[in-house]
């Protein structure tokens, strides 16, 4: 019978929103608990959360595969969240790291400051400072800490991106330029000037030097390889922000090209990464096949191939 209403819920949810729904009542852990049901114990949690700094949003939680091999080191995906600079907890996205840590990585689900604490460039200090502790501390939870990838939705796709491409955040932590191995940005916002909404005004209006809170521009053509995946739906974050970087790294000497999923909004494109909205599993595939490939290219020593992406069903 509690597997029975437990179908029900999902089910209702979905037909309402899940995700606007969800994040308007502050209740995306109610979202993780639904995947913890379909997904079991595809993910161990590596202890308590980890501090990385003094306020209480500086925190990680860490997760990894259901078997491991002490043999053996894992590679690491740092996810960040999304919210607009100002709500969401890493907790709440165990869902990530249940859906992802299987197929063989350390996940970690990183916090940073929100709200008024959380302005620019608070954001990216503080995850500078999560992948410094990352890096210290990461070969005892059993991942390999030359071996990197940060993973971010929204809002903490930008932070991902802004962390790639402009060095002197990784810089002030004396991590070398090479720490991030690879990007996986999920509906980001990378050019969004002029500024427009309140989240936005919030998280940057105080910036002295507008234009250098966006990632385009930072471009290169020697940041990390970057895979920038947005929904054709999306009306939060629009397709127009991957396309925008993909083209600003292209002409720095980068080929990108967005992935565009076709009739996805801003808030499936994450829920993706659950098992029951998988929708066919393409978005998780195209994490993992960037990702390993990234992987394969480590292995062997060879020039990254960079991505060159299109549209996908």
């Amino acid at each position: 019978m509690i597997w029975l209403a437990m179908m029900l819920v999902v089910l209702a949810l979905a037909g309402l929103g899940i995700w606007r729904w969800a994040m308007a009542n502050q209740s995306v852990a109610m979202l993780d608990s639904v995947d913890r049901i379909f997904t079991g114990g595809d993910a161990v949690s590596l202890g308590e959360p980890a501090p990385y700094g003094e306020h209480p949003q500086q925190v990680i939680h860490l997760y990894g595969p259901p078997v491991t091999d002490d043999s053996e080191a894992w590679p690491v995906v740092v996810f960040i969240h999304g919210g607009g600079w100002r709500a969401g907890n890493p907790e709440d996205y165990a869902f990530v790291a249940r859906n992802l840590a299987p197929e063989g990585f350390v996940v970690v689900n990183a916090g940073y400051r929100l709200g008024p604490d959380g302005k620019f460039p608070a954001m990216l200090e503080d995850g500078a400072a999560a992948l410094a502790w990352v890096k210290a501390n990461i070969a005892g939870y059993g991942g390999d800490p030359d071996r990197i990838y940060l993973l971010g939705h929204s809002a903490g796709a930008y932070n991902a991106a802004m962390l790639a491409l402009d060095r002197q955040w990784l810089g002030r932590e004396g991590l070398a330029d090479d720490t991030i191995k690879g990007v996986v940005g999920l509906a980001g916002p990378y050019d969004f000037l002029p500024l427009d909404g309140e989240s936005v005004e919030l998280a940057f209006g105080d910036a002295p030097r507008i234009e250098q809170t966006q990632p385009v521009a930072f471009a290169r053509g020697d940041a990390p390889p970057m895979l920038l995946a947005t929904g054709t739906a999306d009306t939060t974050v629009k397709p127009r922000n991957s396309k925008a970087l993909a083209e600003a790294l292209t002409a720095g000497g980068q080929p990108t090209k967005p992935v565009l999923f076709q009739d996805l909004s801003h808030e499936a494109i994450v829920m993706a990464l659950s098992r029951p909205f998988e929708r066919g599993g393409t978005v998780k595939r195209a994490i993992l096949d960037f990702l390993h490939e990234r992987e394969t290219e480590l292995d062997s020593g060879t020039v990254p191939s960079l991505p060159v992406q299109g549209e996908t069903g």
